[in-house]
C-alpha cells in the first residue's frame, strides 16, 4: 500500500496495552499535542512489565537467538529445572516459531541482529532522563556495581566473547574481570562456590512495578484515560478512522505483549509474537546486594527492592496465558541456594510469572502496519523495561511527523 506524501498528525490516539512501551509511547505522544486513551485488559504494568528484573542494561540488549541456545539439545529444554524450557507440544504455531528462532540461533544472524540494535541501544538510557525531566517520579539507580558471576573462571569465557562480539558491533561495553574473591569485596552476598566475575560498567536498574505505575501516573495527570478491564478483541480501519472497543480514533498503537499478534495479523503483520515467560519472586536478604547479580550459566538475575531482593529467571516457551508453574520456581531457587548468602529463599513473596513478547529473529516490531492508522510497538522480548521509553519515543515522532527514524528501520513489523 503506497503511503501519501502529506502526514497528518492523529490528533486522538488508542493505545492498546498498559505495560513500559504501552505507556511510554502514550507519554511522548503527549509531549506531541494528541490525546491519547490507554486501554488494557487487567490493568498498569500487569503483564510482563510487573515482575521482571528491572534491569536498564543497553550495554546487554542482545538478540534473544544466540548460538548458546543450540547448545542445550532437545533433552534439556524438555525439563522443567532447564534455564530454557520447551514443553513436549504438537502446537504448530509453537513448533513454527522454535524452527525460526532456530535458524537465527547462529552467529553470522546474531551479528546481523546485533547490528540492527545498537542505534536504539545508545539512546536508551537518556530516553528514561527525558522522562525524569518530564516529571515522571520514580527513580532509576546507577548499578554499583553490575556483576556477572560464575563458579569457574573457565564458565567466564562466554560472557567475555559475547561482550567482544558486542563491543565489535559498535556497543560500548566497559568491563574487568574479577577473582572470586575480589567479587565478593565487592559484593558480599555472593557465596565461597563464586570463582570469578565481570563487573560492567554504566549501567542502571530500577523497580518495574514502581516505575511503571509512577509512568502511568504521569499520562494519566496530562489527561490521559487510562481504561482497565477492557478486552480488545479486533480494530476495524473505517477510513476515517480506527475503531476500538466501541470508539473512533484517529489512530491505533498496538503494544500488547505476547498477545501482539491477534489484533495486528489483519494488518499484514505475520512475524510472530511468541511468550517467552519468565519468573521471579522477593525474599528476604541480609545484606542486600549493593546492585544487580546476574548468575549466566544459571540463567538467574537478581536486583535489590528495597529491602529485600527480587530473584528472577528462566525461558519458558508456553502459551501466555498459562498458570504459574512451581516447579520452575523451585529450578529458580535451587540454582540462586548455592551461590548467595544471607538470602532465605523460604520467605518467598510476589511468585509472578509474565510472558515476555519474543519474536524468531530477535529484533522487535515497532512502526506502520499496511493500514496508515495502525502502528505496532512490542516484541522486545528481555529488553521492554530497558528500551520501552526510546521505543515511545521513536514512535511517537514516526506518528506524528511521518518520517521514519533511522533507528527504527530495522524493525519494520512488515518484514
Amino acid at each position: 500500500m503506497l503511503r501519501s506524501m502529506e502526514h497528518e498528525s492523529p490528533r486522538s490516539v488508542a493505545v492498546v496495552g498498559a505495560g513500559m512501551v504501552g505507556l511510554a509511547t502514550a507519554w511522548h505522544l503527549q509531549e506531541r499535542g494528541v490525546t491519547v486513551t490507554v486501554l488494557d485488559r487487567t490493568g498498569i504494568a500487569a503483564g510482563s512489565s510487573w515482575g521482571n528484573a528491572g534491569w536498564l542494561t543497553p550495554g546487554l540488549a542482545t538478540p534473544l537467538p544466540e548460538p548458546a541456545v543450540l547448545k542445550y539439545g532437545l533433552r534439556a529444554v524438555v525439563s522443567p529445572k532447564s534455564p530454557v524450557y520447551v514443553p513436549v507440544t504438537t502446537d504448530r504455531r509453537l513448533l513454527s516459531f522454535l524452527v525460526r528462532f532456530a535458524r537465527n540461533s547462529t552467529m553470522p544472524r546474531w551479528k546481523s541482529a546485533m547490528s540492527a540494535l545498537v542505534p536504539i541501544n545508545s539512546l536508551a538510557l537518556e530516553a528514561f532522563e527525558e522522562l525524569r525531566r518530564g516529571g515522571v517520579e520514580a527513580p532509576t539507580l546507577e548499578a554499583r556495581p553490575f556483576l556477572a558471576a560464575y563458579r569457574t573462571r573457565e564458565e567466564a569465557k562466554t560472557l567475555l566473547e559475547e561482550i567482544a562480539h558486542i563491543r565489535d558491533s559498535g556497543q560500548p561495553l566497559e568491563h574487568d574481570v574479577l577473582t572470586g574473591d575480589e567479587a565478593r569485596a565487592v559484593e558480599p552476598a555472593l557465596s565461597p562456590a563464586i570463582g570469578a566475575a565481570i563487573r560492567l560498567h554504566g549501567q542502571r536498574y530500577l523497580t518495574p512495578s514502581t516505575y511503571v505505575a509512577a509512568l502511568g501516573e504521569a499520562v494519566r495527570q496530562r489527561g490521559a484515560r487510562i481504561v482497565s478491564g477492557v478486552q480488545v478483541d479486533a480494530l476495524r480501519d473505517r477510513g476515517e478512522g480506527v475503531q476500538v472497543a466501541g470508539e473512533i480514533y484517529d489512530a491505533v498503537v498496538i503494544a500488547s505483549g505476547a498477545w501482539l499478534n491477534q489484533l495486528a495479523r489483519p494488518f499484514g503483520v505475520t512475524l510472530p509474537v511468541q511468550a517467552g515467560r519468565g519468573y521471579s519472586f522477593t525474599v528476604p536478604a541480609d545484606p542486600v546486594p549493593r546492585g544487580p547479580v546476574y548468575f549466566p550459566a544459571q540463567r538467574v538475575a537478581c536486583t535489590p527492592d528495597g529491602d529485600r531482593l527480587r530473584v528472577a529467571g528462566m525461558m519458558e516457551f508456553r502459551p501466555a496465558d498459562a498458570g504459574l508453574d512451581t516447579r520452575r520456581i523451585e529450578a529458580i531457587v535451587d540454582a540462586a541456594r548455592p551461590l548467595l548468602c544471607g538470602v532465605d529463599l523460604r520467605a518467598r513473596r510476589d511468585e509472578w510469572v509474565g510472558a515476555r513478547p519474543c519474536t524468531p529473529d530477535g529484533l522487535p516490531l515497532i512502526g506502520a502496519t499496511r493500514s496508515d492508522r495502525v502502528y505496532v510497538a512490542g516484541g522486545h522480548g528481555m529488553w521492554g523495561i530497558t528500551l520501552g521509553p526510546v521505543t515511545g519515543r521513536l514512535l511517537a515522532d514516526r506518528m506524528t511527523t511521518g518520517r521514519l527514524p533511522d533507528e527504527l528501520r530495522p524493525f519494520d513489523p512488515l518484514r
